[in-house]
């Protein structure tokens, strides 16, 4: 789908004075006229076109904040000759394929694609907004529920995903699919979920292909026309829509390139020119048969993760301008159009995440380190209909519990259980007619009782 939507796009930016649906219709004539309508108002409801007129006079044209180089994104010198040349229709740019001296030229450390000042400018940026140093990761996992959903809904939109903001909310808090919506868009979001909450939790996640061929796997699970394809290297050929660029169809030339490119990312020191490289390069690469750009956004994570920095969670970046930004590496081969936006994306997460830190309650690191003993035993109390007395509490009490903890640990399931009610249950793994069953029997006092 979101293909259609980037060949859609891609058209009508070459029509600023709009194009009705015959004239669009007899340029992608690959794609059915009733889907071109149905995607044209999935566009229109995103507020990436403006429909004017009706009947046979209707028109579209691209709306105002869908324009790359609008106020909010200011673009430098370069990123405007980039622009121009990308937004010609495809006829008039040259096809290419996929150029390895665009890799050659690059050394880790000595070449840049983010100059000094630059870099001073956003690590300034990530440092403030994250507070003081911290274990890797800490920072994220503070703001852990709001990256969840930010970052989601914003990576998928960026693929023409219609949920909204409250949609996303909806589904990632209570597993509530959108009325409407399409299953694979509910799926995608679900997927971004899985895929950024392994980023934060899972230890072993670095800067190589096991972590970037995971999360692949959990990015484009039930999305693939092969499930097989889905956590693998490609191994065939593939096109990108709306681009005259054809990446590498050999597979073993893809592998050993695969390899390199994420060896020379693992070399870089600079996290934010390595977050930068991992964006530039696995979407010019196409390593996997779809979702490769999903890939690269919450790749760019992991160095910003591991340093202790403010997340990148790409909120409000108009697509236009990060579909334009993408097409100038893929057939210029150059960085600047994709570096603009990259920078103010990372300025624009810096200023959402420092209000949302500002508001945070310092953790309980007591209920963080047994976050999973809590979860297991207010489920055991819950499923197995125990009162809250000692005994059961004892009894439900995991093994893992240090022996000097359990006093404190037993008040903490009491604490639980005050605040516990059908709206957050899931949290536990209950379900709300579990939990009635349970509060039919004992009728603790929850809130608003």
């Amino acid at each position: 789908m979101h293909d259609e939507h980037h060949r859609i796009l891609a058209v009508i930016a070459d029509h600023p004075a709009g194009i009705g649906v015959d004239a669009l219709h007899g340029v992608l004539q690959t794609m059915a006229r009733r889907s071109l309508q149905r995607r044209l108002a999935e566009l229109v409801v995103q507020q990436r076109l403006v429909r004017e007129g009706a009947g046979r006079a209707m028109r579209y044209r691209m709306a105002p904040a869908a324009v790359v180089g609008a106020p909010d994104i200011p673009l430098s010198a370069e990123g405007e000759t980039i622009r121009t040349y990308v937004r010609r229709p495809q006829t008039q740019r040259r096809p290419v394929a996929y150029d390895l001296r665009f890799l050659e030229a690059y050394t880790p450390n000595h070449s840049f694609y983010l100059d000094a000042s630059l870099r001073e400018q956003l690590w300034a940026l990530g440092r403030s907004s994250a507070g003081p140093q911290a274990p890797a990761g800490t920072f994220a996992r503070d703001i852990l529920h709001r990256l969840l959903i930010d970052l989601s809904w914003a990576s998928s939109q960026l693929e023409g995903n219609t949920y909204t903001r409250l949609d996303t909310e909806r589904l990632i808090e209570f597993g509530q699919a959108a009325a409407g919506k399409d299953a694979l868009e509910t799926q995608m979001i679900l997927n971004h979920k899985a895929a950024i909450e392994f980023l934060v939790g899972e230890p072993s996640v670095a800067v190589d292909t096991a972590t970037v061929i995971a999360l692949h796997a959990l990015l484009s699970d039930g999305l693939m026309r092969d499930p097989l394809a889905s956590g693998r290297v490609r191994e065939r050929a593939v096109e990108i829509g709306s681009s005259v660029y054809r990446p590498i169809a050999l597979p073993q030339r893809l592998q050993e390139l695969f390899g390199i490119v994420m060896r020379m990312a693992a070399e870089i020191e600079d996290a934010f020119e390595q977050a930068f490289f991992l964006m530039v390069h696995l979407p010019y690469l196409q390593p996997f048969e779809d979702v490769n750009k999903r890939v690269s956004r919450l790749a760019a994570n992991l160095p910003l993760l591991r340093h202790n920095l403010c997340p990148l969670s790409f909120i409000d970046v108009p697509a236009q301008a990060y579909i334009d930004g993408t097409l100038g590496v893929y057939e210029l081969a150059r960085v600047e159009l994709l570096r603009d936006v990259f920078v103010w994306a990372y300025e624009r997460s810096c200023q959402q995440y420092v209000a949302v830190k500002q508001q945070l309650v310092p953790p309980d690191l007591f209920r963080l380190r047994y976050r999973a003993e809590i979860s297991a035993a207010v489920k055991a109390l819950v499923q197995q209909t125990l009162a809250l007395n000692d005994v059961n509490l004892a009894q439900v009490t995991p093994a893992s519990v240090a022996v000097e903890d359990r006093v404190r640990f037993a008040t903490q399931l009491r604490l639980e259980f005050d605040t516990l009610h059908s709206g957050n249950a899931v949290r536990f793994g209950l379900r709300p007619l579990e939990l009635a069953a349970w509060q039919d029997q004992y009728r603790p006092h929850g809130p608003g009782d």
